[in-house]
């Protein structure tokens, strides 16, 4: 059965959909030998020779699901051409992954990594409903106003916000730390909110996607998803 390119790509666990349609339009994928830029391209699996960077790639038969503790440090990607450490350092696999969404390099916590393209609109897709919980370490310390604001949605750079919670957990001089919960996936989003209104954010860690949450998962660590977890990312 014919499928479009990008979706074969993701399946084979290249990347996520949306990533794999920016490695076509940069023309680094041949369908049978000729460079295909177009992403309505249709290939039938397992028949057409796809390449992608000079490489064949073939189906994953085996699909893995991945929670990690992502320390400071360490960047959301597959290699680096800056040559800093990867998240991909961490994680022992025998399989191609990719993550699911990124944490940016000087944020911590929980990261998905998987070869099954299909989850990622479940999970991270900026049009996705699902709750992100974040636990920041802030400068100063959020008044009630500025909590409400928050609340209702910032503009951070040409983008308002969707409404969003926060809550206050520890103050402290100079500091506070407050526990934030959005839904969407704008790049550095918490971090651009929080400058908004006048606090910088000194750390920064994710501790739940949706029902999967860190637990008592050390940083830099990893395991499994249970089969509870994988079937609960699938029903989303």
């Amino acid at each position: 059965m014919e499928e479009r390119l990008q979706k074969v790509m993701a399946k084979c666990g290249i990347a996520s959909r949306r990533k794999c349609e920016e490695i076509i339009l940069e023309g680094r994928v041949k369908v049978n030998g000729f460079v295909v830029k177009e992403l309505g391209t249709k290939v039938i699996s397992g028949k057409d020779i796809i390449l992608v960077d000079n490489k064949a790639i073939t189906l994953e038969k085996n699909k893995v699901y991945i929670m990690l503790n992502k320390p400071e440090g360490y960047v959301t990607t597959v290699k680096d051409e800056k040559g800093r450490m990867t998240i991909l350092d961490l994680v022992d696999v025998d399989e191609r992954i990719y993550p699911i969404g990124r944490l940016d390099y000087d944020s911590s916590g929980l990261l998905i990594l998987t070869n099954d393209g299909d989850i990622y609109n479940n999970l991270i897709h900026p049009s996705s409903t699902i709750d992100k919980v974040y636990i920041a370490k802030v400068s100063g310390v959020f008044t009630s106003l500025e909590m409400n604001k928050f609340k209702k949605g910032v503009d951070i750079g040409g983008y308002i916000t969707a409404p969003s919670d926060i809550e206050l957990i520890h103050k402290g001089e100079d500091s506070c730390k407050v526990k934030i919960i959005i839904h969407e996936g704008k790049n550095r989003q918490v971090r651009r909110m929080c400058s908004t209104l006048g606090h910088d954010v000194l750390t920064l860690k994710r501790v739940a996607i949706g029902k999967l949450n860190l637990g008592g998962l050390e940083k830099g660590k990893w395991r499994h998803l249970s089969k509870e977890e994988i079937d609960y990312i699938k029903s989303l």
